[in-house]
């Protein structure tokens, strides 16, 4: 593979796949345990329905079919990966990592395996690590994966919050590239003053489950959504447009824009501010939710295996979350549509994607 003069290889994604689980759970399911309706949900956030795991489904179960799918489309063997990067808010526990849980069933046996934490943005940061990894040459190849089981951490007393999140799993291979191909730039910040505005209070060292925080409902999810929209926005705005000026590029000039899919309104003023036209941003959150830091990954396999990325499409991705954490990336595709499309006629995902 050629180098830059600095020595930095190039990085792409070489395979992309996902996972959703098979329960439906539409707004009049959860209009009969609060107080809602499908049309106050679906002015408000833009959600018609999310999915649920089965009660024997852990977040490694769902990441296992996503990343076999994944590795599919990019011809590569669980035996050759690097490294595993797993970014979730929901492990199946917090030891041993749900990534190591997923090397194990995987069967990715030389992998170093681990867990990032940065919420709904931990899928940007992890192609970051890999961009890095593969770029210096510590690795060649690099599997990037997003998943959440929100509904473990859902509270369904809480219309807030219950009708936003939604399960799944989304996968991305990441391999060297020849310099100037693949993704350009990756920009991640993180700001703890804004930790309290999505949070979940108790569970592990600051705040033990107890009796009291259990009572207390301390171990589900709690958000301050008034707070949260004007960064949301602000955050995925910027760091779009550092994106595309490190690439060399106007926001105009992008061909696709995945954002994460937390909330509509929020998904169309970050539009309107980088002046896309509709067409030009991937939506999907009516049929899934906010995934989290699946969101992105799941909606990039979408848009992949129904032909909507073309090589030499100039992609964008931007994402905000917890922590409080955004970033956004930019990139030129280069998987060949022909690929995509056998990936998912081998598999049977293109059929499920676009139920």
């Amino acid at each position: 593979m050629t180098r830059r003069p600095d020595g930095i290889r190039g990085t792409t994604i070489t395979g992309t796949g996902m996972y959703v689980p098979d329960q439906i759970v539409t707004n009049d399911d959860l209009a009969k345990l609060v107080e809602t309706s499908d049309e106050w949900v679906v002015e408000r956030t833009g959600i018609k329905a999310r999915r649920k795991a089965a009660p024997e489904q852990a977040s490694s179960d769902q990441a296992l079919i996503a990343c076999q799918r994944a590795l599919e489309m990019a011809g590569v063997e669980a035996k050759d990966v690097d490294q595993i990067v797993l970014a979730t808010t929901t492990p199946d526990r917090i030891l041993p990592s749900c990534a190591c849980t997923l090397q194990q069933k995987l069967g990715a046996t030389k992998a170093a395996a681990y867990d990032m934490f940065a919420a709904c943005t931990g899928f940007v940061f992890g192609m970051g690590l890999g961009r890095g990894l593969i770029g210096a040459g510590v690795s060649d190849t690099v599997l990037v994966v997003g998943v959440e089981t929100l509904s473990r951490i859902v509270d369904y007393t809480d219309r807030n919050t219950c009708v936003l999140f939604g399960d799944g799993a989304g996968a991305a291979v990441l391999q060297a590239c020849e310099p100037g191909m693949g993704i350009h730039a990756i920009d991640m910040h993180s700001d703890g003053e804004l930790g309290e505005v999505l949070e979940v209070p108790a569970g592990i060292s600051r705040n033990p489950a107890s009796d009291a925080t259990v009572a207390a409902r301390e171990h589900f999810i709690r958000m301050q959504g008034k707070k949260l929209y004007p960064f949301a926005v602000r955050s995925m705005e910027e760091s779009t447009r550092r994106c595309a000026e490190l690439s060399g590029w106007a926001p105009s000039d992008l061909d696709l824009l995945v954002p994460h899919q937390a909330n509509l309104r929020i998904i169309e003023a970050v539009r309107e501010r980088l002046g896309l036209p509709t067409e030009k941003v991937f939506v999907n959150i009516e049929k899934y939710g906010n995934t989290s830091s699946a969101s992105i990954p799941i909606a990039l396999d979408e848009c992949v295996r129904t032909g909507r990325l073309k090589p030499g499409d100039k992609l964008g991705i931007a994402a905000f979350g917890g922590g409080a954490t955004w970033g956004a990336a930019a990139m030129t595709w280069t998987i060949p549509v022909e690929r995509a499309m056998r990936a998912s006629l081998i598999t049977g995902a293109a059929k499920e994607v676009v139920a």
